[in-house]
């Protein structure tokens, strides 16, 4: 039997549904919201626990954090057969109107980072599949849950001694947020025909501190932390209805 080399997973793993944190402690999290889930495989940032909702055989997995891993994870998960990966991760927010524990449905990602770019010029544009977007858009409203649609930028540092004067300029551009793995999941997904989509949990509001942020994320803070069961739960009914429609 034929195993990822990273994921540790097998090849015949049977699940079409990928919900992708980048965390591994968040598998945890999501695992509460599946029936009978089961850890499948930890390995390096990879940590994976299977499971079903609503009766739909779903994966969770961890990607770490940037695109070098996201990517490895994408192309593993193509060659076990996974239909359809939507991205739960965290960003900081780059307009005065979006909050903690909002959610950003990214329409399409600037790719401000250096892994899709291995694969194709960047004039190739980084975008969701936009049946399992819709299906985003449509679960966040039937939740009620406080969500933006729109653009993202995905970057490879947060510790550039220009951040500040970066975040203000894309900012300026009309950009929702920020993260580190969007690009290229749309990317190296699309190249590999699978559908994807990405769903960001506001951790930082624009021009707020962001290591008080993240930290006060990692502590249990109550936005946030709705923030990422709402995420859990839009992906979730996302791929419900993906299902359905088949």
């Amino acid at each position: 039997m034929e195993i990822m080399p990273h994921l540790k997973l097998p090849v015949d793993l049977g699940i079409r549904y990928a919900i992708l944190p980048g965390d591994p402690a968040r598998v945890d999290r999501i695992a509460k919201f599946l029936e009978s889930p089961r850890e499948l495989a930890f390995n390096r940032e990879y940590k994976s626990v299977g499971g079903s909702y609503k009766g739909v055989p779903i994966l969770a997995l961890s990607t770490g954090i940037g695109g070098p891993s996201t990517g490895i994870a994408v192309e593993e998960l193509a060659r076990m057969g996974v239909k359809a990966a939507i991205r739960i991760g965290s960003c900081g927010a780059l307009q005065k109107n979006i909050h903690l524990g909002d959610l950003i449905l990214v329409q399409g990602a600037v790719r401000d980072e250096g892994t899709s770019k291995t694969y194709l010029d960047p004039i190739y544009p980084a975008v969701p599949d936009y049946e399992l977007l819709a299906a985003c858009v449509e679960a966040a409203r039937e939740k009620k849950f406080s969500a933006h649609v729109g653009l993202a930028r995905s970057h490879d540092s947060f510790y550039t001694d220009r951040e500040d004067e970066i975040d203000a300029y894309w900012s300026g551009q009309g950009i929702l947020g920020a993260d580190m793995e969007t690009a290229a999941l749309f990317v190296i997904g699309r190249l590999r025909g699978m559908k994807t989509a990405s769903i960001l949990n506001t951790v930082v509001e624009y021009e707020e501190n962001l290591e008080e942020n993240i930290n006060s994320y990692s502590d249990g803070a109550s936005l946030t932390m709705r923030g990422e069961e709402h995420e859990i739960l839009t992906a979730l009914e996302a791929c419900c209805k993906i299902e359905q429609a088949e």
